[in-house]
């Protein structure tokens, strides 16, 4: 199974999604793959994302504008998400003592 997939892969597989709105989609830059001399190379985190593309314009009509505001929600909480399991994993490699100290003043916020 691969993890790279050119235009055509794209294309066939998210099934909502024509070349030209593939291209519309990344010239807003609203999914950003990778060049090589055959084109664009996709992800499979690019897939997902324009699935949700997709979704998002198709299903609820939401303009370049709209999608470009979701997109960039989804980006925050994927950071957010990030952040806050590496501190959760900061947390764990703590002395249990101090990972206590932490538990309970965490629970008086």
């Amino acid at each position: 199974m691969t993890d790279l997939f050119t235009e055509a892969d794209v294309v066939a597989t998210v099934t909502r999604l024509t070349r030209a709105r593939l291209y519309q989609f990344v010239q807003s830059d609203l999914v950003r793959p990778q060049r090589d001399a055959g084109g664009y190379v996709f992800r499979r985190i690019d897939i997902a994302r324009l699935e949700l593309l997709c979704d998002l314009s198709q299903d609820l009509d939401l303009d370049e504008t709209g999608l470009g505001i979701v997109i960039s929600l989804v980006d925050q909480l994927h950071a957010a998400r990030q952040e806050l399991a590496a501190v959760a994993r900061a947390i764990d490699a703590l002395p249990a003592d101090l990972q206590a100290r932490l538990r309970a003043e965490l629970k008086r916020l």
